[in-house]
């Protein structure tokens, strides 16, 4: 019966989202790296380019040929809805007991702005390059090992400041999706002495309530990390300002947010359904969102109680309008780190996605989640395989929440790859 709701709930997501706005594939992409430097003991080759729009500094990067127009029947049939992330379309009725269970706890509102916490500033590595102005850093490994994760943290040359630091990531929808591995990331989340923290999803499924949520946590090897496991939504939510936004005033984020000084924000970047691919800005927005919050991000702020039925564009600038927030509201006492392997269409909100058509890529870090996300989406546009991908990225418009993330402040496009193998 649960697998049965399921496929209903995946049918009428993707309904709906075809009906909201979606477009249909486009033919061209264009890469947004404009340098590439690697990191060694001798000389450097990097040279900024002239300008930071087009020019690659080291290597061209090649643009697919046009996909297919049409999403593989495949596709529309095994995925939930979303992770704590972007959710599905129509309502659940298991939605209503959690939603009413929110509603009934108390809201605090975010009146004054976090303190002015800025990362400390550790050694920088070695021959780092100049970053041209308007364009961002990304560090990048091909090995995903907790070496690996470790040598792209350390690379930002930051630590983030204060005694409580969140760990942001997707706990995973069971029986089988493509969540981090805890053992990849314990190290990391050793070294910033993190809690794992997570919120509750607003589509049903087992992280829909408190209870359950904790258990999938625990099943999934999430409790023992660091100092533990926080659902930061069990009691309700907290608002923060959105200023500059496209489509949102205000963005409800689980109450727990305001007990920590500072996030790490650990992407499974994967295909989604509805947001095309999620990253780091989905992470923040979907996923630091209460299930208030999700619902209000779905619609771009036109129901409290239910995520389904919104316009996609406006969807889309509502997840870079809540990222903005909770960047806003840490100081930018935030650091994002991406893993690009287990490469599905689908998200770690489907407890059974698609096998990978493209093959592992690496982890990728920065300190904007704009500049993280769109270099991800220009290595999927690089990589062998990568049809069935585009064409979920392109069917729902997925790089506008990029183009909206940069027109309101959160970040750059541009970025200059730094490789630190």
């Amino acid at each position: 019966m649960k697998k049965l709701l399921s496929l209903i709930l995946c049918a009428c997501l993707l309904l709906t989202a075809c009906a909201s706005g979606a477009k249909e594939p486009v033919s061209d992409h264009e890469s947004h790296k404009v340098g590439e430097f690697t990191l060694s003991s001798g000389d450097s080759e990097y040279a900024p380019p002239e300008t930071s729009s087009e020019t690659v500094a080291t290597e061209p990067v090649t643009k697919p040929a046009a996909e297919s127009a049409t999403e593989p029947a495949t596709e529309s049939t095994t995925e939930p809805a979303t992770e704590p992330a972007t959710e599905p379309a129509t309502e659940p009725a298991t939605e209503a007991t959690t939603e009413s269970t929110t509603a009934a706890t108390t809201t605090e509102t975010a009146t004054t702005p976090a303190p002015e916490i800025e990362p400390e500033e550790t050694e920088q590595v070695a021959n780092a390059p100049e970053i041209p102005e308007g364009s961002s850093a990304v560090y990048m490994t091909t090995d995903i090992s907790p070496e690996g994760i470790m040598k792209v943290y350390e690379a930002l040359g930051v630590e983030l400041t204060g005694d409580n630091i969140a760990v942001k990531l997707s706990t995973g929808e069971p029986p089988a999706s493509n969540y981090l591995d805890p053992d990849l990331i314990r190290d990391l989340v050793e070294h910033v002495d993190g809690t794992i923290v997570e919120c509750n999803t607003a589509y049903g499924g087992s992280r829909s309530e408190t209870a359950m949520h904790y258990q999938v946590a625990e099943d999934h090897g999430f409790t023992t990390l660091g100092k533990g496991f926080v659902i930061m939504d069990e009691d309700g939510s907290m608002i923060l300002p959105v200023n500059g936004g496209n489509q949102l005033t205000e963005n409800y984020v689980g109450a727990h947010f305001g007990d920590f000084d500072g996030f790490l924000v650990l992407s499974h970047f994967k295909g989604h359904m509805i947001a095309g691919f999620g990253g780091a800005i989905k992470n923040i927005s979907i996923g630091i969102g209460s299930q208030e919050g999700k619902c209000l991000i779905h619609t771009a702020g036109k129901s409290h109680t239910s995520p389904w039925g919104g316009n996609q564009d406006a969807f889309l600038e509502s997840m870079a309008d809540a990222g903005k927030s909770v960047v806003d509201a840490l100081d930018g006492n935030i650091l994002f780190i991406s893993v690009m392997n287990r490469l599905s269409i689908d998200c770690d909100c489907n407890g059974n996605p698609a096998e990978p058509d493209i093959h592992d890529i690496g982890i990728l870090a920065s300190t904007d989640p704009v500049a993280l996300d769109q270099a991800c989406v220009d290595l999927i546009y690089e990589a062998e395989g990568n049809e069935s991908f585009v064409r979920r990225m392109e069917g729902q418009n997925a790089i506008h929440v990029l183009e909206a993330g940069e027109e309101i402040g959160l970040g750059n496009r541009d970025y200059v790859i730094i490789n630190v193998d």
